[in-house]
């Protein structure tokens, strides 16, 4: 006799079980499914919620790596830790929001979003993006984690592209991109 869940189905309910067996046993609570509908529900109307933030004199950034699952808390108690205490040259305090995003047999996304006020100044408001953007980059490289994960390189985690992917990872990078775009006109200076 077949079941009535097919094959795929009962492999994500036999792992969903699994997955709460483990979280209560170190003391996670099920919620049900409700934080879920809200992300789904709202997830386009966090740009706009960004600059809402903006007009009320504070700044949002998020940086996000992924680790193996036994680098995890490690990982997510280094990159709090600089964030934290990034700004107490100036008296400010971060406020720091951290959750599993993606979730893989090897390990997870730490998908951390701070929050701080800006500066009267303009460019003391980017003075303080650039400690803090790049304090989280330095802890997520010294954690081994990947400086990109699923948003890419580009200007802003260039500089730390080269920790993570070694001088040969950079190597085959660049012979990639001039293989595939000799003449470098696809996003020039992005990533390598």
């Amino acid at each position: 006799m077949t079941s009535p869940l097919g094959d795929k189905e009962r492999m994500v309910k036999t792992a969903r079980l699994d997955a709460l067996g483990i979280c209560k046993c170190y003391g996670g609570i099920h919620v049900g499914r409700v934080f879920g509908k809200q992300w789904h529900k709202n997830r386009f109307r966090s740009p706009y919620l960004r600059n809402t933030i903006w007009g009320v004199g504070y700044t949002i950034d998020t940086v996000e790596t992924a680790v193996p699952w036994s680098d995890v808390p490690a990982t997510i108690d280094a990159i709090e830790n600089v964030l934290r205490d990034g700004l107490k040259d100036v008296g400010e305090r971060v406020f720091i929001f951290t959750h599993l995003s993606h979730f893989y047999p090897s390990g997870s996304d730490i998908y951390v979003t701070y929050l701080y006020r800006a500066a009267v100044d303009p460019g003391e408001t980017l003075r303080r993006w650039q400690v803090l953007k790049n304090a989280a980059s330095k802890a997520i490289v010294s954690c081994r984690g990947t400086i990109s994960h699923q948003h890419g390189v580009g200007i802003d985690h260039k500089p730390f592209l080269s920790t993570e992917k070694g001088t040969l990872g950079i190597s085959a990078i660049q012979t990639l991109c001039g293989m595939f775009d000799p003449k470098g006109i696809m996003n020039p200076g992005k990533l390598v």
